[in-house]
């Protein structure tokens, strides 16, 4: 790659902060621009206002500014077609299509896609929501707990429930049927709980060829020991000792491939990042979900150990030739805290003064998640605040750093957990 290219990147979490930062690094990056971007990303490139549901409204964007690439990063505009709508019209975007992006958007479509192509997973079975009785009476008479409740359809990281035992499953099944978000797809998936430990591994990929990156583990759970409430994700580390290279290529060979092909087959390739999270169980990796964007805050430590020019390799998946392109990985660790506001996933304030941003040291910023600007000062606006990255040579020295600048910032009601990377310290 040797042309200078202008780059449209949508969304404003600690992920899309951590793509800025890294195809900032580009020598081939001309202009950046993030929509709606966070004070973050301002560092990164310029932020602007755009209606990012508006696809004609990012076309247009997309013509003026003469994008060369746009890099999509949440979820929703993947799944309601942004992808479809830009290559129809001649513009290079970074994203499955909408059919594609059903291996997140539809649990059950994934589920039939695994099936058919011997994909290891949970056993499940799918019920519309107007057939609640239905699964009731199929909750009432499992005789194996803990089974697993998931909204069929995007929840926003918080549509999936453990439940240990039949009263636990009907309640929750009776809250999801009331919740608008989470029946919005009409139906749920029940499924066998797998026992193990998760990863997750990354794959971005043209649809036949695929590169992939550091295997990381989130935290999904809000407190400490893993309990409490799901959330978007509380921490992250990479790489994680639990994937060695020999579980790598099992899972290279009989889910990534395999999918990559499978969808090929079906007519809809697909391109883009695909992000399996993995249960590795006493009988092999099996697949807890496909996600079709880079994972919030996995993203946060695999672009850092990214030593590979990321704009490249972005654009080598959109162009179709990463069978022409290596992917070089750091041999450092990487650390990932998030810093909540008190309360979140449920009600917490906004608005409380951030201080200390100035006082952080190392290789690797932190990055911005829900946080805004007002009077020259750096607020809070969302749940997950800051995602606070350390880095070293062992797993150890990742984690020290990370809670090192963790204690250098402060804002009231600052909530995060303390035992990020842990788990991958007892695998050590």
């Amino acid at each position: 790659m040797d042309t200078v290219i202008n780059v449209l990147l949508i969304g404003n979490g600690g992920r899309e902060h951590a793509l800025a930062w890294g195809m900032a690094k580009s020598p081939n990056l001309g202009r950046l621009y993030i929509a709606p971007g966070n004070p973050g990303t301002a560092l990164c490139g310029t932020n602007v206002t755009l209606d990012t549901a508006d696809f004609e409204a990012v076309t247009g964007f997309i013509v003026e500014n003469e994008i060369g690439l746009t890099v999509v990063g949440p979820e929703q505009p993947l799944v309601d077609g942004i992808s479809d709508y830009l290559n129809e019209r001649g513009h290079k975007v970074f994203g499955p299509s909408a059919a594609a992006a059903r291996l997140e958007g539809s649990k059950s479509f994934a589920k039939a896609i695994m099936q058919k192509y011997g994909i290891p997973t949970a056993g499940y079975k799918r019920f519309a929501f107007e057939e609640l009785e239905d699964a009731v009476h199929f909750l009432e008479h499992t005789d194996t707990w803990p089974m697993v409740l998931k909204a069929d359809g995007l929840a926003g990281g918080k549509g999936v429930f453990i439940c240990e035992d039949k009263q636990d499953a009907i309640n929750r099944l009776r809250l999801m049927s009331e919740n608008p978000a989470m029946n919005a797809s009409g139906s749920l998936i029940i499924e066998e709980f797998m026992e193990g430990e998760e990863v997750s591994v990354f794959a971005v990929t043209d649809g036949r060829e695929a590169r992939i990156l550091h295997p990381a583990q989130d935290h999904k759970r809000i407190g400490d020991g893993d309990t409490g409430l799901n959330t978007g994700g509380m921490g992250a580390y990479a790489p994680a000792p639990l994937m060695d290279e020999t579980l790598l290529k099992e899972v290279e060979d009989t889910i990534i491939h395999r999918v990559l092909g499978g969808m090929q087959r079906e007519g809809t390739p697909y391109r883009g990042v695909l992000y399996v999270g993995l249960m590795i169980t006493e009988n092999g990796p099996k697949v807890v979900e496909f996600n079709c964007r880079f994972g919030d805050p996995e993203c946060q430590v695999l672009v850092p150990g990214l030593e590979s020019d990321l704009l490249e390799l972005l654009l080598a998946a959109v162009e179709g030739t990463l069978g022409e392109t290596e992917v070089a990985l750091s041999k450092d660790h990487y650390c990932c805290v998030v810093m909540a506001s008190l309360g979140y996933p449920e009600a917490y304030e906004k608005g409380k003064r951030i201080t200390g941003l100035d006082e952080l040291s190392g290789d690797v910023p932190l990055f911005h998640s829900g946080t805004t600007e007002s009077g020259g000062e750096i607020i809070t606006s969302g749940g997950r605040v800051l995602s606070v990255i350390g880095s070293g040579r062992s797993l150890e020295k990742a984690v020290e750093s990370a809670y090192e600048q963790v204690k250098k910032i402060h804002f009231d009601k600052a909530y995060y957990r303390s035992d990020i990377g842990k788990k991958g310290l007892l695998l050590k």
